[in-house]
């Protein structure tokens, strides 16, 4: 439930920020690093954790890598909102479908990983996907790539971190690291376009001071969730993500949606299916192993 929950809470992003007008996407971004931090600082003190982030700080080494993880979320949140706000939200669909394909592909460029047949498959027909949509729809989807290197690499950091960075601790260290950029924004903002916040209304100015705990609750759900089940299960829910995120592009916001498109889409779901269906059964296979294992000992 913890990861299907901040699954879900992604998959209903872009109506939040939909909402969130006149409000323009480097303002939304701006406040959602700095109350982010406001909230996770809430956090670490209800929860007295303050001396874990201390440890951190203390290690160039982890304080170095939130850094890198600070820089690729800023870089994946402010893409997400640019889409999102000028109607692209069935292309940031697209990066979440495409996500876990580049994963896998960043498991054999980086950490050396082998890739089973079906695997390399499913990599070849997103490959193909990417290929049909760039010729056939005549528009290269730097939305869905970058959104979808920005969050791969940003699970490698992730990764390559540990668990010597918890979760509220790791994401105030990003919100701490990208505050100045924050701020530069918003004073760029305040100078061109103005500021909105408790402009447009109380129910407005509500909304957008929610947007750290919209940002923070599902990282924090899913760091609880990850931590529970296996990295098979936590694969499949990721799906939940794109699916809601296509389907309030295309019958909520009324997107459009070329035949080009659907048929660059029906192959990234195709790669998808093969991808799953392999992970699935190399699990079955890695289960009954460590049983084989057990009744021989």
């Amino acid at each position: 439930m913890y990861a299907f929950s901040a699954y879900l809470i992604w998959g209903f992003l872009p109506l939040y920020f939909v909402a969130l007008a006149p409000t323009g996407p480097w303002e939304v971004v701006a406040w959602r690093i700095v109350l982010s931090l406001v909230f996770c600082g809430v956090l670490l003190t209800l929860t007295r954790t303050w001396p874990r982030l201390r440890a951190i700080l203390r290690s160039p080494r982890l304080a170095l890598w939130t850094v890198a993880a600070g820089v690729l979320i800023y870089v994946n949140w402010q893409v997400f909102v640019i889409a999102t706000l000028t109607g692209h939200v069935i292309e940031t669909s697209l990066g979440y479908f495409i996500n876990p394909i580049f994963t896998v592909l960043l498991g054999v460029l980086i950490l050396r990983e082998r890739l089973r047949p079906a695997q390399w498959t499913a990599v070849g027909i997103a490959a193909a996907a990417v290929v049909v949509i760039v010729i056939g729809y005549g528009a290269f989807p730097w939305i869905a790539l970058t959104l979808t290197a920005s969050f791969g690499l940003y699970g490698l950091v992730k990764k390559r971190i540990g668990p010597s960075v918890d979760a509220v601790s790791g994401l105030t260290l990003e919100s701490l690291w990208l505050t100045p950029v924050a701020v530069v924004q918003l004073m760029l903002v305040a100078v061109t376009s103005g500021i909105t916040l408790g402009a447009a209304g109380p129910l407005h100015a509500v909304l957008l001071l929610g947007a750290g705990v919209m940002t923070a609750t599902p990282l924090l759900f899913f760091a609880a969730g990850a931590r529970r089940v296996p990295l098979t299960l936590i694969g499949l829910l990721q799906f939940v993500t794109p699916i809601l995120q296509f389907t309030i592009g295309v019958w909520i916001l009324q997107e459009p949606m070329p035949v080009e498109r659907w048929i660059g889409f029906a192959l990234v779901w195709t790669a998808l299916v093969v991808l799953s269906v392999d992970s699935v059964f190399a699990a079955r296979r890695g289960r009954r192993a460590v049983a084989d294992v057990a009744e021989l000992a």
